[in-house]
């Protein structure tokens, strides 16, 4: 049986299913992160210092030396949003080589921003700042944690649409092309997260 409104609008949304399903989806993971946010704001203005002493002292001098990192990883992620753009638009102009292009050039950035993220962890553990040191690095590894997962899901994601879903733009371009768009704000939404990570988590301390 064929599944209505996978390409065509329905008409009480003007969506088709899969577009209304992300945004559905994207609504209950803003209120996860932004729940997350307000408590790392109750916990910051309720603290006499920020970030919190702990046994090993205070992480402010190993934030100033990762905030490059942190910077370039910024700029990695918002790359990889103009890319997956113009994966989507490439499909609009029925080019595939550049959509597997454009894709592979998000996959790849989504990469680099794990690997500098691995270095940035391993520098901090290997420093005694793991989450038990104090509220600042629980509440840090829980957000950047969560958005590692994310970005791990993506790539996934991401990683069957350029492999074995790519069958699907020979039997239904339109469906294909709707999948990814629908990949696409999915990415844009880790991407804004990452972006509010930023400077609460780096730059504002």
């Amino acid at each position: 049986m064929e599944i209505p409104y996978n390409v065509e609008l329905r008409k009480d949304t003007g969506l088709y299913n899969s577009k209304l399903g992300i945004w559905i989806f994207l609504a209950s993971e803003v209120m996860l992160f932004g729940a997350l946010f307000s408590a790392y704001i109750l916990l910051r203005t309720g603290a006499p210092i920020w970030p919190p002493i702990g046994q090993n002292g205070s992480i402010i001098h190993l934030l100033k030396d990762t905030i490059p990192h942190a910077t370039f990883n910024t700029v990695i992620l918002i790359l990889s949003s103009v890319t997956m753009v113009m994966s989507w638009v490439a499909l609009k102009q029925k080019s595939l080589y550049k959509f597997k292009l454009y894709l592979g050039t998000t996959i790849v950035c989504a990469i680099i921003f794990l690997i500098v993220k691995y270095f940035e962890y391993s520098h901090k553990i290997h420093e005694g700042f793991v989450p038990a040191h104090d509220t600042y690095m629980a509440v840090y590894f829980t957000m950047t944690g969560l958005h590692v997962v994310h970005i791990l899901g993506g790539l996934v994601v991401l990683g069957y649409l350029i492999g074995p879903g790519i069958k699907l733009w020979d039997r239904d371009p339109e469906q294909f092309t709707n999948r990814i768009e629908i990949a696409g704000l999915y990415w844009h939404f880790v991407d804004l997260v990452w972006i509010f990570l930023f400077p609460v988590l780096y730059l504002l301390n």
